[in-house]
């Protein structure tokens, strides 16, 4: 194990593979306006409308300049930087891992680098989830700065750049577009262990459950031959999250769904980017449109990990050509997000 890297205190695994608000209220970017009839919903094309005086790529380029040489050498690295134990740094992704040491609330920063990297965390965030994500940090890592780790690659403000924040249940990222065929900058993590590493089977508290029981009712619709093709026994590996190169999609393809039950995929997929700023929720789905929209995707839903033996599916996954989006409820929630426009784009997990 790397010194950037720590074992999860509450998960089983070891990856080493595996107000300032008002300034930071994004303006809404029109990337998904022009989706086509029958693929993804209307909900994309409806941007927020506040005004922003910054958005937190600036913030990003303010913070690089802010930077000591000291404090660089530590926290900043080459577009391209590649450790020979985990590939790609700038495209790793984990349930838990630190890509640099200094956590952001430590004494590393000063006071208005502190800000700007919080101002950058609530940049990419959409506001009303601003809440809900610092519970999950206080709930699995004592709380906002107090775990999570920062680095910058490339050179902001000069060329390709992109701004990565990880830590337990978390990687999100702030690229400026600069990162190819991918939304979200890259592959993305999230989770929430509620209340303990062994959730009950209706995870109380826990952030992210919605996302589960909006996918379940697509489940509850399905006749018993859909049924049938949605359920797969066995679970995917933890970190799986790679395009399929076969193309052949576990679970129920949407596009043998009715109509109703496709309205309820695309209520699926609204509520899994609902936590992320327009921009990236508009990339995403603009992705997902250039492969075929919801109609290429399939979805499938896993008798494994069904706390409580239930059948309210705790552990399922929306998949398409270019998307990967594996929500493991068991024993808490882990997902593993990866969105691009091409399916040969690789993961580093």
């Amino acid at each position: 194990m790397t010194a950037h890297e720590r074992s999860c205190p509450d998960c089983d695994l070891t990856l080493s593979e595996v107000n300032r608000r008002e300034f930071l209220k994004t303006a809404s970017v029109a990337g998904a306006a022009a989706l086509s009839a029958g693929s993804l919903p209307l909900f994309a094309q409806a941007a927020d409308k506040a005004a922003a005086s910054s958005a937190p790529e600036s913030v990003v380029t303010h913070l690089y300049q802010s930077l000591s040489a000291e404090q660089k050498k530590v926290t900043c690295f080459g577009w391209d930087h590649t450790e020979s134990e985990r590939g790609l740094l700038r495209t790793r992704v984990a349930n838990n891992w630190h890509i640099t040491e200094p956590e952001i609330n430590s004494d590393f920063y000063n006071d208005d680098q502190r800000a700007m990297i919080r101002d950058i965390f609530e940049g990419i965030i959409h506001p009303d989830w601003h809440a809900r994500i610092d519970r999950q940090l206080e709930d699995d890592a004592g709380g906002y700065g107090e775990a999570q780790n920062i680095a910058i690659f490339g050179t902001p403000g000069e060329g390709k750049y992109e701004f990565v924040m990880t830590g337990r249940h978390m990687t999100i990222r702030c690229d400026g577009d600069s990162a190819d065929h991918v939304a979200f900058g890259g592959p993305i993590f999230y989770g929430h262990a509620a209340q303990g590493f062994n959730e009950k089977p209706d995870h109380p508290g826990n952030v992210f459950w919605p996302q589960a029981l909006e996918a379940n009712k697509v489940y509850e619709m399905l006749s018993g031959k859909q049924r049938e093709a949605a359920l797969v026994a066995s679970l995917p590996r933890e970190q799986s999250a790679g395009f399929r190169a076969d193309g052949q999609l576990p679970g129920l393809p949407v596009a043998e769904m009715s109509g109703d039950q496709r309205e309820q995929v695309q209520k699926v997929l609204a509520k899994l980017i609902e936590p992320y700023r327009q921009n990236d929720r508009d990339e995403a789905l603009a992705c997902i449109n250039s492969q075929g929209g919801l109609d290429k995707c399939s979805l499938a839903f896993y008798r494994e990990g069904d706390i409580g033996e239930d059948q309210v599916w705790d552990c399922w996954r929306l998949e398409g050509p270019a998307l990967v989006w594996y929500f493991r409820g068991a024993p808490h929630v882990h997902c593993w997000v990866n969105v691009a426009n091409s399916p040969s784009v690789k993961l580093n997990a």
